[in-house]
């Protein structure tokens, strides 16, 4: 049976979810500070003695008192006076403390509306790039660390985190942060920068409430280069306490459990993802040795595994391996690595679909794609390589939702060139020849010049009878130079029926 939550002046504190509200809106508490508030609403008027307070807020753990007082003058600030000027918290001279202001419990069917309502305006976070002060070929480490709170994030089902790549497209930029979080659709902006000097970091956040300017909350840490793995977890987790301090209770992560703290290895990810991003030949490959030296010091070390099954199907993807075959297990056996280390990571689940859906394995990969949209919902990535993946497995009707809502949740991604390119062939092979016609114009007009793009409109026009259209795409496509894509490539080998029919619209294009 539900818990009646408790109410107090303008608060509610609702024990089933473990959130304390003000106003409706949620507030971020500690969990010491919600047990330790929790003790009082469940007694209040009597007086509390230290000792059981500290039980309440610290069961079968020894702790010194001045705990206790810390989280109780932070539990003060957070709540304020009531409307008296009085202190809803009263101290009790060498006894303890006591709850001094009117306590009400409410029934729970007073709430769903509300709860209902916070379930459906999922709020959105834009994570911009992180800044680099001083030498500037340390830019690497902010990218990085822009990338593990992103990452991070992205394992809260509460909210909607913006994917790294739309946020990227204000690196290197004097923005208004109002003006990117309005174009990037997001409520809620974190920012910040880092700093090193020798093997000391300073990192410095802040996150913003875009609804009004107002800052939520800001910090700066002074530690060692290898505290770096918890700081990035740590921001994360007061990000979502900020938003729901549900989350802290039921979905936090400890970095300090899932890291290893080789810092040469976290060193090497994080170079590597700095060259992967640059979407090369050279970049990818110089990537591909990063991660594998990193793998190579620290086996347990998931991100390097996750790269190294990222950038090996992106290698394949791009058409810029040398040997497919050596280069898909390499990938897949990274990937299945990095879910072993670390099964909640819809991260990992990504990469071990996007590196079966590349090595003739779409059926693993749609189970993959699945269980990384089950750990995160809003993961964009998730979904757009579960519509990759039906795609390859022969669903082309089944591929176009889940390749919509991966777009719609990353609309800015400079790299969705390619996502639209699926998009396209999924509506035409499904027989949406309109739609599809419409999805690649669209990515024409963002890159004019991306070949693969002319291919896709060229088999576009042929199929609506636009003849002279799908030649003059075709005689652009001869201007253009540059490696051919082989993003296709698993469509085509495993669906003969559909290969042909495209090499038939390519060729009447060509005619």
């Amino acid at each position: 049976m539900p818990s009646a939550p408790f109410t107090f002046g303008p608060f509610m504190l609702d024990l089933d979810r473990g959130m304390l509200s003000r106003d409706g809106r949620p507030v971020a508490v500690g969990q010491k500070g919600r047990l330790l508030l929790q003790a009082f609403l469940q007694s209040p008027g009597k007086i509390l003695d230290k000792a059981s307070l500290m039980d309440a807020a610290w069961p079968g753990v020894g702790v010194e008192e001045s705990n206790l007082s810390v989280q109780i003058a932070a539990l003060r600030k957070l709540l304020g006076t009531a409307k008296d000027g009085s202190e809803w918290i009263t101290t009790v001279p060498r006894v303890g403390y006591r709850f001094a202001g009117p306590v009400a419990s409410r029934a729970q069917s007073a709430t769903p509306q509300r709860a209902e309502s916070n379930a459906q305006s999922r709020p959105s976070i834009a994570v911009l790039p992180f800044g680099i002060i001083g030498e500037a070929d340390k830019e690497y480490l902010a990218d990085g660390l822009t990338e593990d709170i992103i990452t991070a994030l992205s394992r809260f089902r509460w909210f909607r985190v913006i994917a790294r790549g739309a946020a990227f497209i204000f690196k290197g930029k004097q923005i208004d942060v109002l003006e990117a979080a309005r174009e990037l659709g997001a409520r809620y902006v974190l920012q910040g920068s880092v700093r090193q000097s020798a093997l000391r970091l300073r990192i410095t956040a802040q996150f913003i409430d875009a609804s009004d300017g107002s800052n939520v909350w800001a910090e700066r840490y002074d530690l060692e280069m290898a505290d770096v793995f918890a700081i990035q977890d740590e921001i994360a987790e007061r990000v979502a306490g900020a938003i729901e301090p549900e989350l802290l209770k039921s979905e936090s992560y400890v970095a300090a459990m899932r890291h290893t703290g080789n810092m040469t290895a976290w060193d090497l990810v994080r170079r590597g993802m700095w060259h992967f991003h640059k979407v090369t030949r050279d970049g990818h490959l110089a990537a591909r040795a990063l991660f594998r030296q990193a793998c190579t010091i620290d086996p347990d070390l998931p991100e390097s595994h996750i790269w190294l099954g990222r950038v090996s199907a992106g290698i394949i993807a791009y058409g810029w391996s040398d040997a497919p075959g050596a280069d898909s297990k390499e990938g897949v056996d990274a990937a299945a690595h990095a879910i072993a280390l670390d099964p909640r990571d819809p991260y990992a689940h990504y990469a071990f679909a996007i590196a079966n859906a590349y090595s003739n394995a779409p059926l693993v990969a749609v189970s993959a794609a699945e269980k990384a949209i089950a750990l995160s919902s809003s993961f964009a990535l998730g979904h757009l390589v579960l519509g990759l993946a039906r795609l390859f497995a022969g669903l082309a009707r089944e591929a176009i939702e889940p390749l919509e809502h991966g777009l719609a949740l990353n609309p800015n991604d400079p790299q969705n060139l390619t996502w639209y390119n699926l998009l396209a062939y999924a509506q035409l092979l499904a027989g949406e020849a309109e739609r599809a016609l419409a999805t690649a114009n669209t990515v024409l007009a963002i890159r004019p010049t991306f070949r693969p793009t002319l291919e896709t409109l060229a088999c576009c026009h042929v199929a609506l009878g636009k003849v002279d259209d799908a030649r003059r795409c075709a005689s652009r496509m001869n201007e253009l130079t540059g490696p051919e894509s082989h993003f296709l490539a698993p469509l085509k080998q495993l669906h003969p029926e559909w290969d042909e029919q495209i090499s038939q619209m390519l060729d009447r294009a060509r005619a």
